[in-house]
């Protein structure tokens, strides 16, 4: 498991406002529900999935951040000039995951790439680690859901979002749902 020190980061590249919008609200969602610090949005600027995201944060809590970042290229040549922090490429064409998964750092940040059109090349040699989960044609919300439960680990959500105003109960049928009121 991945320490809590460390931080979680997910970039979603080539996002496409209008073919794109419900994948890309719910790669995000998944990201933050599965440990997931950060999303940063790229391709066309679009306010729409952010502003998703931090409804969910707000109601549900948790500290979860999320932005556009227009030049994503340069953002992944910046950070793969950083010993803190590994880039990990999720990919039908990369490395086993439970291969990949021993050879990943636990005490640095990392910064997970999920791509939405072609991705350009040059993001797998600036990867420091192309992971995949399967060879098949998938989507990108199922591998990254897989590769957190991973690195992040389901058990430790426990108590990540406890300082929303909506709080889920597990039941066995059903549901229940908990609201604070605001102070």
């Amino acid at each position: 498991m991945h320490p809590s020190a460390t931080t979680v980061s997910v970039l979603r590249l080539g996002h496409r406002r209008e073919r794109d919008k419900r994948i890309t609200s719910h790669l995000g969602l998944t990201a933050r529900a599965f440990g997931a610090d950060e999303v940063i949005l790229s391709g066309e600027e679009d306010s729409s999935p952010l502003g998703t995201w931090n409804s969910v944060s707000n109601r549900f809590g948790g500290n979860f951040t999320c932005r556009y970042e227009p030049k994503p290229l340069r953002l992944l040549r910046n950070i793969s000039k950083r010993a803190t922090t590994s880039i990990i490429h999720l990919t039908m064409y990369g490395e086993k995951l439970n291969d990949a998964i021993i050879q990943i750092p636990r005490d640095k940040a990392i910064l997970i790439v999920v791509g939405g059109t072609k991705v350009p090349g040059e993001v797998y040699g600036l990867a420091d680690y192309n992971v995949s989960i399967g060879y098949q044609a998938h989507s990108g919300i199922g591998e990254l859901e897989i590769f957190l439960d991973k690195v992040v680990g389901y058990e430790s959500l426990d108590d990540k979002f406890k300082s929303g105003g909506i709080e889920v109960v597990p039941t066995k049928r059903g549901k229940q749902i908990i609201t604070f009121e605001e102070e």
